[in-house]
This record gives structure tokens, sequence and C-alpha cells, in this order.
């Protein structure tokens, strides 16, 4: 699942098959164009929303149907986060990889649960863990029989409602657990509640911040993207307009191929 250089991408919450289908159709084609292997992520529930009211998304049975007809109609593989341990059985009859959200990251019963369950699973790493917490965390899957993992870094809380992506962990933490690591671009520069209540963010700064990233030696990227951000349920202030995603896949790519041979060596 993890081999190669990967992309995960897709809305922040799902929605209507249209909006889904739009976005799941466009990263097909770039994924065909740049040779580039892509999963497909939405959320079924958004449920640590800023507000009491925020939209949280379609539910997890009305989710996983969306996420079905994205893999049936484009033949991408899925991946969704789950929140509770008893979602996890059932998730995995559709997705292939079960995401843990950085805030449940240290949730032992979520972890064992997503481990056993026979999926990849992608652990988001806390905001405020430095690189040698995740330890943990990887253990607990590894201990419940998960054989493929990743950690997606998101940055780390520096100062008040600002993350900071310490570019080494790239190199570090794969060579210290024999993990790929992600990079997730739109996450990362969040700021939470500073947007009258809800998440605001410096969205200008995403694609230097992927290229860094690529150079630095990530194992693949997450981002998410929509084609009217403005009008999407949730993040939508840190989401790449999907018109502005093949400029930045291309450079990524570039990057990349300037860095590693076709065997994914790097040169």
């Amino acid at each position: 699942m993890f081999d190669s250089f990967t992309l995960i991408a897709g809305p922040c919450a799902l929605e209507d098959d249209e909006i889904n289908l739009e976005i799941a159709r466009a990263l097909s084609t770039w994924s065909v164009l740049y040779r580039l292997p892509v999963i497909f992520k939405g959320s079924f529930d958004k449920a640590n929303r800023t507000r009491l009211l925020s939209q949280r998304g379609p539910g997890l049975a009305q989710g996983l149907e969306a996420l079905a007809t994205v893999r049936e109609e484009t033949g991408l593989k899925v991946l969704t986060d789950i929140h509770e341990a008893a979602q996890a059985e059932v998730a995995a009859e559709v997705v292939d990889v079960m995401q843990i959200p950085a805030f449940l990251s240290r949730q032992t019963d979520l972890l064992i649960a997503a481990g056993r369950s026979g999926r990849a699973v992608n652990l988001k790493k806390g905001q405020w863990m430095c690189k040698e917490e995740i330890e943990g965390g990887v253990e607990k899957l590894r201990s419940s029989g998960a054989t493929q993992i990743a950690i997606t870094e998101r940055g780390t809380f520096f100062g008040y409602n600002d993350l900071v992506v310490d570019m080494r962990n790239f190199r570090e933490i794969p060579s210290s657990l024999s993990i790929p690591i992600f990079f997730d671009g739109t996450h990362s520069i969040q700021r939470p509640g500073a947007n009258k209540g809800s998440t605001g963010g410096n969205p200008e700064y995403i694609p230097s911040l992927v290229r860094a990233a690529v150079a630095a030696g990530c194992s693949g990227i997450y981002l998410e993207t929509h084609p009217n951000p403005n009008e999407a349920p949730s993040d939508g202030s840190t989401m790449i307009p999907l018109h502005k995603m093949e400029d930045i896949l291309r450079s990524v790519v570039s990057i990349r191929d300037a860095l590693y041979d076709s065997n994914n060596q790097e040169l």
C-alpha cells in the first residue's frame, strides 16, 4: 500500500456523489498522467469541530456508501478516519486504509481496533508530539496485527495557534521506525479557531511547504482539495482549489524524480 511515493487526497468531509466523484475523477486522471499512486480520502464524520453546530458529515453508513461509489467508479483506493473502536470493523468492509485522527493518536482501544481490522493504517501524528512520542502508537498498531502502517506529519504547536513542521522528521522517523511518513500540506498551515471560532489558516504557504517536504524526503503527500473551497462544509479556508492541484502535483513529481530513480532509490 505504501511501498512507493503516494498521494492521499480528497475533500475534508464527504459530500454528495457529484462533488466526491468530480474530485476523484480528477485525481484518477492525474494519477495516470504523473504515474502517481493515489488514495482518495474523505471523512464521514468530523467529530472534533470547534463549534457544536458545525457540519460534521454524512455519518458512517452514508459515508461508507459514498466511498464505495468512488472506489467502484474510479478504481481508486479509499481512506477514511475512524473515531471509535466499534467503527473499525464496519469501515473495514469498504475502505483500504483506516486513518487515526491526530487528536486520537494515543487512544489505545481505537488503535488496537484499527490494527485488527486487516486494513492499512495511516496514523496522524498529534500536534503536541515530538518524533519519539509517535513510537507508542506504532507499537500499539503492530501489536494488534497491523503490517501496513504510515505516519502523517501535520506540524507541532509553536506558540499560540500556529504549527511548525520539523523537516528532519521525514528522514528520522522512517529511519528509526522503518515506516513511511507522509506530509499533510493542508492541515499543517491551519490555525484552529482563528476564523471566528472555526479553523483558519494560511493556504498560500501550501505549495512551498509541499515542495520542501518532498525535497526533505517524505514518503508521500496528503492534501485536501475541493472544486469550491468556500462552499465546503469543513476546512474550506485551508483546502486547495481543485483547479490548482495539478500545478502542485507537477512540481512534486519533478522534485521527486530529481531525487530518486525509477526503483525509489535515492540518487
